[in-house]
């Protein structure tokens, strides 16, 4: 990490944010951790953002653009709607691949419940996601690929609960992958409100 040159872009700094919060948690995420990730010196990272909770709360920014950005770039590689839908979805929970990033990572949100600054960036993510599954269960129908008449802002919320419930008992019981979790679970969620000629695309997302 020492050879990299000093000029480091603010988003690869918080790119390498997000990696030491997923392999430390919120007790071992210093600005000098971070600032080691990237291999510059606490100061310059001081200088950028001001302090930790700086670094944070530009993390936590930067999440939400990402956020906004990921479907996008989904969605041209996957022609069917739903296939995009696990895609995102496996896409957004990567970062947590392991139980122990998971944990680390639900640490750090439950600092964002009670942090109103915090919250106010996660509580933004979680809308953006919201949106992005919305938009994509409403081209499903379009499509013909959910069946008509479905109550898409119903099964969107149904979808963000289950994706977040299938990552906490994923890392309890620690079975197959995070990715294979979402699938499955998301499989079963949506496959009442598939057609039949379309059950097979969905396995094969």
């Amino acid at each position: 990490m020492a050879g990299r040159p000093r000029g480091v872009d603010d988003v690869v700094i918080l790119r390498a944010a997000a990696e030491v919060i997923g392999r430390v948690g919120p007790a071992g995420f210093t600005l000098a951790a971070v600032a080691a990730e990237v291999g510059l010196v606490p100061g310059t990272l001081v200088q950028r953002f001001g302090s930790k909770r700086g670094l944070l709360l530009a993390l936590a920014d930067r999440s939400v653009t990402d956020t906004d950005g990921l479907p996008a770039g989904l969605r041209p590689e996957h022609p069917s709607a739903l296939a995009a839908l696990v895609a995102l979805q496996v896409g957004w929970a990567a970062p947590m691949a392991t139980p122990e990033s998971f944990a680390n990572h639900l640490a750090f949100l439950c600092t964002d419940l009670t942090d109103p600054q915090l919250h106010e960036r996660a509580l933004a993510v979680h809308r953006a996601q919201r949106g992005a599954v919305e938009a994509l269960l409403t081209e499903a129908v379009q499509a013909g690929e959910l069946l008509g008449g479905t109550d898409v802002p119903a099964l969107a919320g149904t979808v963000q609960a289950i994706t977040a419930g299938a990552g906490l008992t994923w890392a309890l019981e620690r079975d197959g992958t995070l990715a294979e979790r979402l699938r499955r679970e998301l499989g079963a969620v949506l496959a009442p409100h598939v057609p039949p000629r379309h059950g097979h695309d969905l396995e094969e997302s």
